[in-house]
């Protein structure tokens, strides 16, 4: 009788902690996007000492194409920032009460940019990776609906990944998912997500 051949399971993860997550981001520098013609924005990948990153859920809003999304903490910056890194830091302020000015910088992500919209032009995300000294106490704004703390370890596993049909344009586009509990995670947000999953070393994982 033949025996099937074993699949290969997946790769073990990586030592987890600080020192490896901010080894992991100055290991390889950031991809920035240069240029003008696009507006300018900010989040904030934010780690407790459990290694949980923080996600919220977007209020729904007339007129705000991310309504109801799972997002990270951020915005648009302003002109009175002084810079996307400060933007990120007054966005997560002001959405969920937490300031930052005590967290560690661990580094900076690739930039990433969303798609052209009729009626609205390109929109360039600089993302920050922080690091909590303590578990937090979150005060959201009316900006936000829910707050989340996902564990690293869940999401590097691949726990929850699939696929889902987005209409858009008239079209059908499979796009890669990430659900954990009541949340589903895709867009932008997976996809600075998992470069923070690449950079420590393992390919995000494939939908099933």
């Amino acid at each position: 009788m033949t025996v099937p051949p074993r699949r290969p399971g997946p790769p073990p993860l990586p030592d987890l902690g600080l020192g490896a997550l901010a080894e992991a981001l100055t290991a390889q520098p950031s991809v920035r996007i240069a240029g003008e013609g696009f507006s300018r924005a900010a989040v904030a990948l934010v780690v407790n000492p459990d290694l949980d990153l923080l996600f919220i859920r977007r209020s729904e809003r007339d007129g705000d194409p991310w309504s109801g999304h799972m997002a990270l903490p951020g915005g648009r910056v302003d002109p009175a920032d002084a810079g996307p890194q400060a933007a990120a830091e007054r966005e997560t302020w002001e959405e969920v009460g937490l300031p930052l000015s005590g967290a560690q910088l661990l580094g900076p992500l690739d930039e990433v940019a969303s798609p052209v919209r009729r009626g609205h032009g390109r929109l360039v995300i600089s993302p920050f990776v922080y690091a909590l000294p303590s578990h937090p106490r979150l005060v959201t704004n009316h900006e936000v609906a829910q707050t989340y703390w996902f564990g690293l370890p869940r999401i590097l596993t691949g726990e929850g990944r699939g696929t889902f049909d987005l209409r858009w344009q008239g079209r059908v586009i499979p796009m890669p998912v990430l659900r954990l509990d009541d949340a589903e995670i895709w867009g932008l947000t997976l996809g600075i997500l998992d470069d923070l999953v690449r950079r420590l070393g393992l390919p995000p994982v494939s939908g099933r």
